[in-house]
């Protein structure tokens, strides 16, 4: 391939709609720019389905890798690789459920190899999905640990919120700054993108802090002068 693929890492607690992102994002990159995106499923998913329960604490390292493989290969073949979920995932899990750390160096070593790190916000329903989901409220933790890992490694992320469409758009306005430095056979999404971002009010940030609660209400636009 001429260039790089993108990386693109979707993240988040249980039942924030990382694998109906994935897809919906796919589905608008490919008819929209032309480009060739893959999404890499959730290997954990499988794994629990062919086993018919959760991992042990032995398993969990061979989970984080073969993701990484997965992704790996989807990478040879395609423009844009979305990754629905991540070995971090895995690492979270395995500090929060076995008090085990030592995947986070695979985990963020991974994370700094991705161009974009999206986070799921809490802001749908939790849904109940067969051996992987504990319950909701499990999802703050979850949420909190992701985030202190990200920042322990120094790296970034934008948080995906809303609903249905708003949701899909969120995470398009995050990936658009990278598609315009490649060429895309069909740049009709990024054109539609640039006008209506052109045309957001001017927002100011009322604090910096890294709240999950915050961010919901964090952008107002600037008062009229």
């Amino acid at each position: 391939m001429a260039t790089k693929p993108l990386l693109i890492a979707i993240v988040g607690a249980e039942s924030t709609g990382k694998t109906q992102l994935s897809l919906a994002l796919q589905q608008a990159l490919i008819e929209s720019t032309g480009l060739r995106c893959a999404v890499v499923p959730e290997y954990l998913r499988t794994w629990c389905e062919t086993e018919q329960r959760t991992p042990e604490h032995h398993e969990q390292a061979t989970i984080a890798e073969h993701q990484i493989t997965l992704i790996d290969g989807a990478a040879a073949t395609h423009d844009v690789v979305l990754c629905d979920t991540t070995p971090l995932m895995t690492a979270v899990y395995s500090e929060l459920l076995f008090h085990d750390r030592s995947l986070h160096a695979l985990a963020q070593a991974f994370h700094l190899r991705c161009d974009l790190t999206l986070l799921t916000a809490l802001d749908i329903p939790w849904v109940a999905d067969g051996l992987q989901r504990d319950g909701p409220h499990v999802r703050g933790p979850v949420d909190a640990a992701v985030r202190k890992a990200l920042l322990d490694a120094a790296l970034g992320w934008s948080v995906v919120a809303g609903t249905g469409p708003a949701r899909v758009e969120a995470a398009l306005n995050a990936i658009t700054p990278l598609l315009l430095k490649r060429q895309a056979p069909r740049a009709g999404l990024l054109t539609r993108l640039n006008e209506r971002q052109a045309s957001f009010p001017e927002q100011r940030w009322l604090c910096d802090c890294d709240v999950p609660e915050c961010e919901h209400a964090s952008l107002m636009p600037t008062p009229a002068r």
